[in-house]
């Protein structure tokens, strides 16, 4: 009885009735012509553009790419759907202009591309949205296929629901915009949730900052994001650690002379962002912030008159805060200039979030 169950579990995930799907992977193939032809319309597509395409599968998409791109490289994981594309474009027009890379698109190089077209592997929202605006040269639009949530968390503004450090990281790199909202019943198998197709196009240049310093900044104001600034940065936790990142800093510039390029900005610095960034999980900000206000009832003590640097750090942190107006603000609510603005006044005062 078990082993009829499998089977008939298995044959459910069949490609019309041969290539098994494997959910595991992420592996959902969209099915829907009509909403293959508007993603394809929606990327604007040049004749003259070389397409990325992540996670082809059997080719949908990749079909329609190939009609109106220079050509196509597609990078798929399963060995299985690399055979199945081959077997499906070998002998066509077509077969001349897709190059296919089988592998890991989180560790292969990738080439040169103009656009990227892709219905991705959910799980691999994050870091491969960051590896994507690390890329260079930098292409000029990718249109990618989130899950809702987390395309609605890319395009949030601040003061919604959904705003949060993922948000600001990836605005502060790309325009990013919705598309159009994709029912699950357009995939085969149907996955438990709705998905959202999203178009990003990488801002030129990047701002001139420290995407670490910048990381360490948003990540200290999300994780209480509905705290005033002024409470953070009065918390002995908060302040210990700016005290630490002070010492190490002096450290550093005492043996080798240290000089922050903050003019200078490199793709292994963006990709900075894309390994912070995995450490939220979709959902979770509010349960996270509810944990660390129960933690911070005794760090969130009032430093005044104790002496020491927690205590200047303290001062200078609050000075910096009055001075750009950001004491009674929330993180929430604050656009991207805010955070630069925020962090170049904290850096000005001798202050380091790295």
């Amino acid at each position: 009885m078990a082993g009829g169950k499998i089977q008939q579990k298995r044959h459910q995930h069949r490609w019309g009735g041969g290539l098994p799907f494997e959910k595991s992977k992420g592996q959902h193939i969209l099915k829907n012509p009509m909403l293959v032809e508007t993603i394809v319309h929606k990327s604007g597509i040049k004749p003259t553009d070389v397409v990325l395409e992540i996670g082809p599968g059997t080719g949908n998409l990749t079909k329609k790419l190939l009609e109106v791109a220079k050509s196509v490289v597609a990078v798929e994981l399963d060995p299985r759907m690399v055979l199945e594309l081959n077997r499906r474009f070998q002998g066509t027009p077509h077969s001349g202009r897709l190059k296919l890379i089988e592998g890991d698109v989180l560790k292969c190089e990738l080439p040169y591309f103009d656009i990227c077209v892709a219905n991705i592997p959910y799980r691999i929202s994050s870091p491969l949205t960051f590896k994507l605006l690390a890329h260079r040269p930098a292409f000029r639009c990718a249109v990618i296929m989130f899950q809702r949530e987390f395309a609605m968390r890319l395009v949030a503004n601040p003061g919604d629901a959904l705003y949060c450090r993922l948000s600001v990281n990836t605005q502060l790199l790309a325009r990013v915009s919705h598309l159009l909202k994709v029912g699950r019943n357009n995939f085969r198998p149907p996955p438990k949730v709705d998905s959202a197709v999203v178009r990003i196009e990488p801002r030129r240049p990047l701002p001139p900052v420290s995407f670490k310093e910048w990381d360490g900044l948003v990540r200290l104001c999300f994780n209480r994001k509905n705290k005033t600034l002024g409470s953070i940065f009065r918390q002995k936790n908060v302040l210990s650690l700016l005290e630490k990142n002070y010492k190490t800093l002096q450290a550093l510039q005492a043996t080798q002379k240290v000089q922050m390029e903050e003019d200078k900005v490199s793709s292994d610095d963006v990709t900075v962002l894309a390994e912070m960034i995995e450490e939220l999980s979709m959902g979770d900000d509010d349960e996270k912030e509810a944990e660390e206000e129960e933690m911070e009832v005794e760090e969130d003590v009032d430093l005044v008159g104790e002496g020491g640097e927690s205590s200047s750090f303290k001062d200078q942190a609050l000075r910096a805060l009055k001075q750009g107006d950001f004491a009674e603000k929330r993180a929430a609510k604050l656009t991207q200039v805010d955070f630069l603005y925020l962090l170049s006044l904290f850096n000005g005062a001798g202050i380091h979030f790295s």
